[in-house]
């Protein structure tokens, strides 16, 4: 029979898979087409390579530099 520290280590067990599945299938927005800052076109390799992408790589570069 299972004392209490075996079920809790299944309950943690289980809440652990359960948040890696949904991790797992995190919906991913298309890639904007146009960047969000400056509006110029995403190049269709970014789009592709970087899903979900707002940003082209300059305007992307200075987000990250003001963070």
């Amino acid at each position: 029979m299972a004392d209490a520290v075996d079920i809790a280590n299944d309950q943690v067990e289980y809440f652990l898979q359960v948040s890696l599945d949904r991790r797992s299938r995190a919906v991913v927005k298309p890639s904007a087409e146009f960047c969000d800052d400056c509006g110029e076109p995403i190049p269709l390799a970014r789009q592709q390579f970087v899903a979900g992408c707002e940003t082209c790589v300059n305007c992307q570069q200075l987000r990250e530099l003001r963070r």
